[in-house]
């Protein structure tokens, strides 16, 4: 976090005394991703909490919903970059002077590159292992923030050798920086979106803890069998259908180890629920 403040405040105060619509654009997207990083942190601390008498699933939710605001403000940075290199290319347009000097944007925009990129390797492997979406999201956008940085660089570069007749590629290296954040903005959402929604889990995934089920021992057939993602973790329940003529501790004994047998299968599945009928006919 202190190198995400640095290097926001560095480009802010470069991008307003050389006059570069780009760097500016950089360090604004630098500053959603400050604010990401806050909002990560503390969701992290919230969704680990258990369960309690007013959230008897947990606070799982959290992360997702932490997730969402990341995708969001990644969003936000988004239009401020596109609008600000909007009246950028107006004032070229009737003949106004950017006179930007972009040797220092330069250099700062190319030495954020590999330091994010850094960032994203690190958050992502840490996200991955702890199925975490909002530590994920976050990854990508520090992925986004080396990828802005490199068009920024790119455009400045353009700036330094063709002088006031290429100023016009700082805003456009702005534009392109702006269409490289959308995507994955629209991404992040869509992604925890289908979180809040309940959306199932990857088709092979399913199909690998159904066949674990059908495997267990005693299990005869099963039916009403769903899935949902929570936090990036798997929530899960399904109907067994047993011999009939099964004591209830013996049903009981089927339920637990299809539980164990489907949590073996994926540890990302957090919560199984079965429910054991006997099987007619």
């Amino acid at each position: 976090m202190s190198l995400n403040i640095c290097l926001v405040t560095t480009k802010l105060i470069a991008g307003f005394l050389f006059n570069s619509q780009v760097i500016i654009a950089d360090g604004l997207h630098g500053a959603s991703d400050l604010i990401t990083d806050v909002a990560v942190l503390a969701g992290l601390r919230v969704s680990k909490k258990p369960a309690d008498t007013c959230h008897h699933y947990g606070h799982r939710r959290i992360a997702t919903l932490v997730g969402m605001f990341v995708g969001a403000s990644l969003l936000a940075a988004t239009a401020v970059i596109m609008i600000q290199a909007i009246r950028s290319f107006h004032d070229l347009t009737h003949n106004r002077t950017l006179d930007i000097q972009a040797n220092l944007p330069f250099w700062l925009a190319l030495a954020t590159v590999p330091l994010k990129e850094i960032l994203f390797r690190l958050t992502r492997r840490v996200g991955m292992r702890a199925k975490d979406a909002s530590l994920i999201a976050n990854a990508w956008h520090d992925r986004s923030d080396a990828m802005a940085s490199i068009a920024a660089a790119v455009g400045l570069a353009a700036v330094m050798l063709g002088g006031r007749d290429w100023q016009f590629m700082d805003p456009l290296a702005a534009t392109v920086v702006g269409a490289m954040l959308l995507p994955m903005a629209v991404n992040i959402i869509r992604d925890n979106a289908g979180e809040l929604i309940d959306r199932a889990p990857e088709a092979q995934v399913l199909e690998q803890l159904e066949r674990a089920i059908r495997r267990t021992g005693g299990v005869k057939d099963i039916y009403a069998f769903r899935a949902r993602r929570i936090g990036g973790k798997i929530a899960m329940d399904v109907n067994v259908l047993v011999d009939p003529s099964l004591t209830v501790a013996q049903g009981h004994d089927i339920a637990s180890e299809v539980r164990n047998a489907v949590q073996l299968e994926s540890p990302d599945v957090i919560e199984v629920m079965v429910h054991i009928e006997p099987m007619e006919g």
